[in-house]
């Protein structure tokens, strides 16, 4: 065997030089065909493209866990609502919140937020409280109490 017997490798390969006339076999249409989209300059067409079609990624049912169904959401309630629409020594309950047209829904419960200020001494009952909200009702003088 000789050397320049050996198959060539792809590294020797010349590279193919389109556009150069008919004798060359890849000449007038640069080896892209006649007509359409891969024919044009500057053609690209993304990977996950489908020719128009709807995409398999809507086209297979979504299944699998999904944990947002057993979620517990919680209606809010901010110190500077409460401090608006109730006086001094009233007790906050969720059911007062509600009739008052305060909360829409209670959903799992109340939570109280610390968004506003008070001033008024108020017992609020709710099912859950934000750090700050606890220290502000208590700073004025009321109670927080988990039901």
């Amino acid at each position: 065997m000789k050397l320049e017997s050996l198959p060539r490798s792809n590294e020797a390969k010349a590279r193919k030089r389109v556009g150069r006339g008919p004798g060359s076999g890849m000449g007038k249409t640069s080896t892209r065909g006649q007509k359409g989209q891969k024919s044009r300059s500057g053609a690209s067409i993304s990977a996950w493209f489908q020719g128009g079609q709807t995409p398999i990624y809507r086209r297979i049912p979504k299944r699998g866990f999904n944990n947002t169904r057993f979620e517990t959401k919680f209606a809010t309630i901010n110190i500077g609502d409460l401090e608006k629409f109730f006086q001094d020594g009233d007790v906050v309950t969720p059911e007062v919140l509600k009739e008052r047209g305060l909360l829409k829904k209670q959903l799992n419960g109340v939570k109280v937020l610390a968004s506003g200020e008070l001033t008024k001494k108020l017992t609020v009952k709710a099912q859950r409280f934000s750090s700050g909200a606890v220290t502000k009702i208590e700073n004025a003088g009321g109670k927080a109490e988990v039901i």
